[in-house]
């Protein structure tokens, strides 16, 4: 006994000197189990501060910490639930059971607040006490300070801490402790995705591939409603905005339900472009608009800018290349009861523009006055190529504006990896333009999508020399005397 404990006493010094903060020591009571030569029940009372004895709990002597799985699950591709337990001990106070509430309320800087972990747990010794739970990070030594030993005094609770030992199981870890104890050291862990109705929809890193099973069905546990998780395999296609993808756990249904902004879409997420983080960026053009305005949206997707602005009493002409987008389009504008305020287009964002929006505009704009309180936007997000569509609004409208004010403003969308991407914006926008923006535009910041690259929202109103071409003061002459005029004759010359 005397033995046991000084090398209990001796132990205990030396190693809260280096590791205070490793909760289970198991080597320290490895080697006082060998003295004792029993390993004592799951609850052990210590009388006075030195340790005196306490089980093995932990398999592995290396401790990965209070809140890490059990360290054999490294490199699992395959997941098994049952080989993440694992057991710790953790500082306990005996209280009666009338006395609960006032402890937990007293010490509630240092009871343990982990989610899906009691606090208070039954004393198998005692049917009219329980233990209370204690934080093994508030109370390293399994020692009260001396403050909270007074509140208990106050409460006549008997200050001993006692050690109890917690199972932790698969479902006590979150995502992102499960992965980091799963994949290789010092690799990346990645437990964030975007949601999508019922879809988990991770982009995983190269090093992260063999897991993908694994980690979808590992985000499908940790995140209630999500039924599939599924991985981007190539990069999203220019033409049709959509990517392929692979399912790595849960069901294979693909054709969900989302609600944004207090608008609910239907989408087939494997044949359409949905990105759940542009939400504040639709209500914020959405925000601009007024009762009555005019939307052109160039690439509307199915919806998320053109519905909400119908559902504003605009009138709005919105279309998409992509056939499924546009078939999802029309079913989203009758699930909202909008259809009869949107006219739908299936075309190239080019031939849209001048089409459509051109026919329109030409009939809206002469009829704008000065006092008009209307307005056209055009929207066009489609930031891989958009800013390249830009020169079709040179010139595409003939004869004078009634109002400058009536100028339609157009919203355009491009990523850029420069420096100073709003001067990277503007410059490519006025390159396509034929025309200066200084002090005619503003560049909104969308969000960042990669390392040192950004989309962006350049703001402007058409200036009036870009969208108009005057006409020729000789287009009233005879076509014949216009065309030898262009060839150089003079009409003297023709006469004589």
């Amino acid at each position: 006994l005397w033995r046991l404990g000084y090398s209990a006493r001796l132990l205990k010094t030396n190693h809260f000197k280096t590791a205070a903060s490793n909760t289970s020591f198991p080597a320290v009571w490895m080697l006082l189990a060998q003295y004792s030569g029993r390993l004592p029940g799951p609850f052990v009372i210590v009388k006075n501060p030195t340790f005196s004895t306490m089980p093995e709990t932990v398999e592995d002597k290396a401790d990965p910490g209070l809140y890490s799985p059990h360290p054999g699950v490294r490199g699992m591709t395959l997941l098994n639930r049952e080989a993440f337990k694992r057991t710790v001990v953790v500082p306990a106070l005996k209280v009666k059971k009338d006395t609960v509430n006032s402890v937990l309320k007293s010490l509630k800087q240092s009871v343990l607040q982990r989610p899906g972990l009691k606090r208070v747990v039954e004393d198998p010794e005692d049917e009219e006490s329980r233990l209370v739970i204690l934080d093994p990070h508030k109370i390293p030594e399994f020692s009260l300070g001396e403050s909270e030993q007074q509140v208990l005094k106050q409460l006549s609770v008997h200050p001993e801490v006692s050690r109890y030992n917690l199972e932790l199981t698969y479902e006590n870890f979150r995502s992102e402790e499960i992965l980091r104890a799963v994949l290789p050291e010092g690799q990346e862990v990645t437990s964030g995705f975007s949601r999508v109705g019922h879809i988990a929809h991770l982009n995983l890193r190269d090093h992260q591939l063999p897991y993908r099973h694994l980690i979808g069905q590992v985000i499908i546990d940790k995140n209630p409603g999500i039924t599939c998780a599924v991985n981007k395999t190539n990069i999203i296609d220019s033409t049709y905005r959509n990517f392929e993808m692979e399912v790595l756990a849960g069901e294979s249904n693909l054709v969900t339900k989302v609600k944004e902004n207090n608008t609910t879409y239907e989408l087939d997420f494997s044949k359409v472009y949905w990105n759940p983080r542009l939400s504040t960026e639709h209500s914020r053009i959405v925000e601009l608009l007024r009762p009555g305005d005019v939307l052109f949206d160039v690439f509307a997707g199915i919806g998320p800018f053109a519905i909400p602005a119908a559902k504003k009493k605009c009138r709005v002409f919105a279309n998409d290349l992509n056939p499924e987008s546009y078939s999802w389009l029309l079913h989203n504008c009758r699930l909202n009861k909008v259809d009869s305020r949107v006219t739908a287009f299936n075309m190239d964002g080019r031939d849209f523009l001048r089409g459509p929006v051109r026919e329109e505009l030409g009939r809206e704009l002469p009829l704008v006055q000065e006092e008009q309180k209307s307005a056209c936007h055009i929207v066009m997000n489609l930031p891989a190529l958009a800013v390249e569509f830009l020169d079709v609004f040179r010139h595409l409208l003939v004869g004078e504006p009634s109002s400058t004010a009536g100028l339609p403003t157009v919203h355009c969308y491009g990523f850029s990896k420069h420096q100073d991407p709003a001067r990277d914006i503007r410059e490519r926008a006025e390159a396509a333009l034929g025309t200066s923006l200084d002090g005619r535009c503003s560049t909104y910041p969308v969000r960042n999508v990669a390392p040192n690259k950004e989309m962006l929202c350049i703001s402007f109103q058409i200036p009036a020399d870009v969208l108009y071409k005057r006409p020729c003061p000789d287009e009233a002459k005879p076509a014949s005397k216009r065309l030898c005029t262009s060839q150089g004759f003079s009409e003297e010359k023709l006469l004589s």
